[in-house]
């Protein structure tokens, strides 16, 4: 069986067991140094890599050097599985490490190694406790090896960010780090950044980051929204909808409206087809309205407190506080709840974690539980799964799951069997899939009178202390989504000499990963433990999937009793099956779309850094005038049907929305001599001599690096603006998909086509804009205000107090301007002069 295993070993394992194997070789060699010597080695490391030798190269001598100094600092000298962990995240695998085998200390060496490149390297971690824990724990190993130690939180000042991330090591939340790289494309000078790029990064809790939370992207809003009303009205129509209306997919949850819901509809709104293009903000606003109403479930998805729709995370449980739905939908769920309607912000920036994780040039990660999405893993991230093995063999005791025919039946044996292990005073944890389940345990066991703590998202704060509690003598705790919460459950002498904890599972999850996350729970370190699932033929599960309703009618006479049929074990294994295989594929659909706005985000932020670099933002200016004319005289409205060109047209546009702007006026006679391909250099050539006259004057007014920086200005500013209005299109876009499947096309060639076409419009009114922009500002005007006047404190004051009069030009405002001051100048002069 050994040598069977062997053969299937990856790659990454085998080299880091040969890893090990030299790492063991140098322990006692290097544990003879001092703490000195010890320290040295970093400086040493550091310049081996400049001169040329690679971390590879590196990595046993840093690792053994990593596992000494945690020894010495810490107190604990790493295991093996531990080193071998730490060898397959530096070779860019994700590491699942069963549930209390020290995950947190495994990560040392790695972030070591990859720090001493000095590009940075980065933990990601789930929430802002568990960073601030590690960077002060983990961090006194870096420190004493002579490495910097940051930490990234939400709320704290650019100037601490920046500091944070310049760093050797920054310790930072997922979403805290996504937030910083967009704010940083957003920024008006280079030296506002506070990130210095995505080298290293290591993700603690891996699958919840880059899997469980795939599906949601970082969105920064801001801006005006649109009129409630829009949404009030969707809700009351979803109101007076039947269940004939629409039609719910079982599988994907996917809800759509039937014929008799599309007339209903065409009623309700007064028009005559609502799958018409100008109907589509109506279909997104009923589709959002929904899936609120019919799909989404209060103390599911999301809780009501205190007038507010706060969102429930679906893998831990807890509040996410300050996240709402986008694109509508958290408007759709307060008017559905009967709260106030906030306005939908417009997006200013947004990205997917998987987009975000994907630009770091190394990326690892560690979990309890990967090996089931490893083909996703591989095929998104290019990250293998490799499962490292336990310090000690696992005691627990996985029970075969007990299915019972209906719901209340389940319920029953559950209180039973918790009953049960309560009066021999065995701990025991009680898994939920929702609020509403462990609110129904909780009822039945206050019914009869067995004491227990109850963890959900109504009662958040206290979790630290209810699971510091949960393994002592005689504990019951429940607890929704507990596979998804990073704290240990440590168990008392007394209660392991009972069996250990018990893990009752009340439901099977869509994921056999967080199955076997709850299952982890117990038998940590080699502990004794027990864990059993106890379902019924009423769990959503089976309903989404399966043979359901011959399953129900055929043991719909069983009663309470425990139904023992290999079949109904195999259809609840096939349906986790299916839904894991269906929620990968609408992942992966999320990273399809995303990856066109990727492409397009791309080009625009190395453009915005360009920019925000340039020293010469004049030579920007003259290429956005080229392409802009560019675009212009390619217009396909001006070549006629005949194949001649209608240059009369292009004059009239030219002379109306540029020439009254630029102050020059195209001739018609002098146009029509130039043959069509050449319009575009003929005309460009003539617009940038007027720019060259409008730097000449700018040039007088001001010197070079204000010149500079007022253009950096004005294209960023249009850059800015257009982008974000062309993130908002995209959205609205890819929300609307379903008008086009509903006429039978690929919605995702058509959002490509589409999108794409769209992006090269914005980009051709960039340049327009900037075009006109330029020549619209005051700094490139003839004037007759001298640097001298610019620079006397008593000009400057009477700039800013001069009411300009709209009955006058800018010209003759500017020139009562310079009589004010000279009158002034003069008064005060005179008043300075000694008396005779």
């Amino acid at each position: 069986m050994k040598k069977f295993k062997e053969i299937f070993k990856s790659s990454e394992m085998r080299l880091a067991e040969r890893n090990l194997v030299q790492i063991n070789k140098l322990e006692p060699e290097i544990s003879k140094l001092t703490d000195q010597e010890l320290q040295q080695k970093t400086n040493e490391f550091k310049a081996r890599l400049q001169n040329g030798e690679t971390t590879e190269d590196l990595r046993v001598e840093v690792f053994a050097v990593s596992r000494e100094a945690t020894k010495r600092i810490l107190g604990k000298r790493p295991y093996d599985v531990q080193m071998l962990g730490g060898i397959l995240l530096d070779l860019g695998s994700v590491a699942e490490m069963k549930t209390g085998e020290g995950k947190t200390i495994t990560s040392i060496a790695p972030v070591y190694l990859n720090a001493l490149e000095g590009k940075g390297a980065i933990v990601s971690t789930v929430n802002e406790y568990l960073s601030e824990r590690d960077a002060q724990e983990m961090g006194q190993v870096f420190s004493f090896l002579g490495l910097s130690v940051g930490l990234n939180k939400a709320q704290m000042s650019p100037e601490n960010k920046r500091a944070a991330y310049a760093a050797d090591i920054t310790y930072s939340v997922h979403a805290e780090m996504g937030f910083d790289y967009l704010r940083d494309n957003m920024v008006s000078n280079m030296s506002e950044k506070v990130q210095r790029g995505l080298h290293f990064c290591l993700i603690d809790e891996v699958d919840s980051i880059l899997i469980d939370e795939a599906k949601t992207p970082l969105i920064i809003s801001g801006g005006e929204g649109e009129d409630t009303q829009l949404y009030f009205a969707a809700d009351q129509f979803v109101r007076i909808l039947n269940e004939d209306d629409y039609v719910i997919d079982d599988e994907s949850k996917a809800i759509n409206l039937t014929h008799s819901g599309i007339e209903k509809a065409n009623k309700f709104y007064k028009i005559n087809s609502l799958y018409d293009i100008e109907n589509s903000e109506i279909v997104h606003r009923i589709a959002n309205s929904l899936r609120a109403h019919k799909i989404m479930k209060n103390n599911v998805e999301y809780i009501v407190r205190d007038g507010k729709i706060e969102l429930v995370d679906a893998f831990t449980g807890r509040i996410m506080d300050g996240r709402s739905y986008s694109e509508g939908l958290q408007q759709a769920l307060q008017a559905k709840e009967m709260v106030e309607i906030e306005p939908e912000t417009k997006t200013l920036a947004t990205i997917t974690y998987q987009n975000f994780f994907r630009m770091f040039d190394k990326l690892c990660g560690m979990t309890g539980t990967g090996k089931t999405e490893e083909q996703e893993f591989i095929d998104i991230y290019n990250m293998r799964v490799n499962v490292v093995p336990t310090n000690l063999p696992i005691a627990r005791i996985d029970e075969p799951d007990a299915i019972y025919a209906t719901a209340s039946a389940k319920w029953k044996a559950v209180v039973e069997k918790i009953e049960e292990l309560y009066k021999k005073k065995q701990p025991v944890l009680v898994g939920t899939a929702q609020i509403e389940d462990s609110e129904i345990v909780h009822e039945m066991l206050s019914k009869k009178g067995i004491p227990h703590q109850v963890l959900n998202a109504k009662q958040n704060a206290a979790e630290a202390e209810i699971i510091a509690k949960a393994g002592e003598v005689g504990a019951v705790t429940i607890a929704t989504n507990m596979a998804g919460r990073g704290t240990d459950i440590k168990l008392a002498k007394e209660a392991l000499e009972l069996g250990g904890l018990y893990v009752l599972g009340t439901d099977k999850a869509e994921a056999r990963r967080i199955d076997n996350q709850l299952k982890g729970r117990s038998g940590r370190q080699g502990d004794v433990g027990t864990s059993k699932f106890f379902l019924s033929l009423e769990d959503q599960l089976m309903k989404r999937f399966s043979s359901y309703e011959s399953f129900q009618e055929a043991y719909r006479n069983s009663g309470d009793k425990e139904i023992t049929n290999k079949n109904l074990n195999f259809g609840f294994n096939h349906a986790q099956k299916k839904i894991e295989g269906f929620n990968y594929d609408s992942r992966k659909s999320v990273l399809n779309y995303d990856d066109v706005i990727r492409q397009q985000r791309d080009l625009i932020y190395s453009q915005r850094d360009l920019i925000l670099l340039t020293e010469d933002a004049s030579f920007i200016v003259e290429r956005m005038i080229k392409f802009s004319i560019k675009s212009i005289t390619n217009n396909e409205e001006y070549k006629l049907h005949n194949g001649s060109f209608d240059y009369q047209s292009l004059v009239n546009f030219l002379n109306k929305n540029i020439g009254e702007v630029i102050k020059y006026q195209f001739s018609l006679d002098e146009v029509k001599m130039i043959h069509e391909q050449d319009l575009p250099e003929y005309i460009s050539k003539k617009i940038i001599e007027l720019y060259e006259i409008w730097k000449e004057n700018a040039q007088i007014n001001y010197d070079a690096e204000h010149i500079n920086e007022q253009l950096r200005h004005i294209i960023l500013k249009i850059l800015d603006d257009k982008w974000q209005n062309h993130i908002n299109i995209m959205d609205k876009l890819r929300s609307n998909t379903n008008l086009v499947q509903y006429a039978q096309k690929n919605p995702y060639q058509t959002y490509t086509e589409e999108g794409t076409r769209k992006f090269e419009a914005m980009l051709e009114n960039i340049a327009y804009d900037v075009m006109l922009s330029v020549f619209r500002s005051s700094i490139g005007r003839k004037t007759n205000i001298t640097k001298e006047m610019k620079s006397d404190p008593i000009f400057i004051q009477l700039s800013r107090t001069y009411t300009f009069i709209p009955t006058l030009t800018y010209e003759e405002n500017e020139q009562q301007l310079i009589e004010l001051y000279k009158t002034v100048k003069r008064r005060i002069e005179e008043l300075e002069k000694p008396k005779e």
